[in-house]
């Protein structure tokens, strides 16, 4: 892998922390030139920032074998995220090979929200959960499109979830996360005919400090659901720097354009190109057999790795999920 993105330029937004600055430093490891935006250069005492920085960000993907540009950004605000593109266009010649939407607003107001059903909620948890997030992704989409179909070629990655599948966070979370995945392929559709492709690309369980808190006040009660024992014992958890290197080789895949417009699975895709994260692991997709038979029979974890790594097919997947109200 190390090497293969030399040359390539990719921008990847929201990435102080979590899985944008795993994602960065994954496309720096493989010799990318990578901007990376947040909303804050320096480290801050708020509580958006605190966990991180963009400087610390560009500082590992250097160290990694990058080239990295921070770029202070504000999503909400159109007019900087088109500052954004016009100063990647003037700086690179026009070059964009990657946009990476990770950008996300929403975190700390469902902590807040405190797992209250929609009607009890704030109002405005709709505008903080997709306003950064998948308003945000169709704006810097628009301006990457821009750029990419000029050169007829590109890749656009939203990072979306399986909360668009089935519900976890709240009504707001979902409905903005499977908008996210109906978004990436209706813009694979008028972006095919240049030869750029957008796929939406759902982690597993990612254990970065912001999920940590929003699990804790989301799932409290739900032992016993799908998912919620992996979220305790950290079975089968996936890094952010896992993502990076999906992502990574994902750009090379001679295949790209026909997994365009679709969803696309981490964890698969590591399996199909032989990825493993910085520990040497692989983790499974959550709807592998080795997963789910883990969560309903806890007693087999030990042994997880005897367990057949087949995908269950969705139209099971979905049932289960329409026979449950929660997962």
């Amino acid at each position: 892998m190390a090497g293969n993105l030399k040359g390539k330029v990719a921008l990847v937004t929201g990435a102080s922390r979590g899985i944008g600055k795993g994602i960065a430093i994954g496309l720096g490891e493989a010799g990318a030139l990578v901007y990376i935006t947040g909303r804050s250069v320096h480290q801050t005492n708020s509580t958006e920032t605190s966990s991180g920085s963009l400087l610390d960000t560009k500082a590992a993907v250097e160290k990694a074998g990058g080239i990295c540009i921070a770029v202070s950004v504000d999503h909400s605000d159109d007019q900087q995220v088109k500052s954004l593109f016009e100063q990647i266009d003037r700086e690179q010649n026009g070059q964009l090979d990657l946009l990476v939407n990770n950008a996300y607003g929403g975190v700390r107001s469902l902590i807040d929200a405190k797992g209250k059903p929609f009607w009890e909620s704030d109002i405005n948890l709709w505008d903080a959960c997709n306003q950064v997030g998948l308003r945000s992704h169709y704006v810097a989409s628009h301006f990457a499109a821009k750029m990419m179909t000029q050169r007829k070629q590109g890749l656009i990655v939203t990072i979306s979830s399986w909360g668009g599948l089935a519900p976890i966070f709240g009504v707001a979370y979902g409905t903005g996360k499977s908008a996210c995945d109906r978004l990436a392929a209706d813009m694979a559709v008028e972006l095919k005919p240049f030869n750029v492709a957008s796929i939406s690309l759902w982690p597993g369980i990612v254990g970065t400090e912001q999920f940590h808190q929003l699990v804790d006040t989301n799932l409290e009660d739900n032992e016993g659901n799908l998912g919620v024992a992996a979220i305790a014992d950290k079975f089968n958890w996936e890094t952010p720097l896992f993502v990076g290197r999906v992502i990574a080789d994902l750009c090379n895949d001679p295949n790209l354009m026909r997994r365009a417009g679709k969803v696309q699975i981490v964890a698969e895709l590591a399996t199909r190109y032989g990825i493993v994260d910085e520990f040497q692991h692989r983790p499974v997709s959550l709807r592998s057999l080795r997963f789910l038979l883990a969560q309903g029979l806890p007693m087999l974890k030990s042994g997880a790795k005897f367990i057949p790594d087949l995908s269950v097919p969705w139209w099971l997947i979905l049932l289960s999920v329409l026979q449950s109200p929660k997962i």
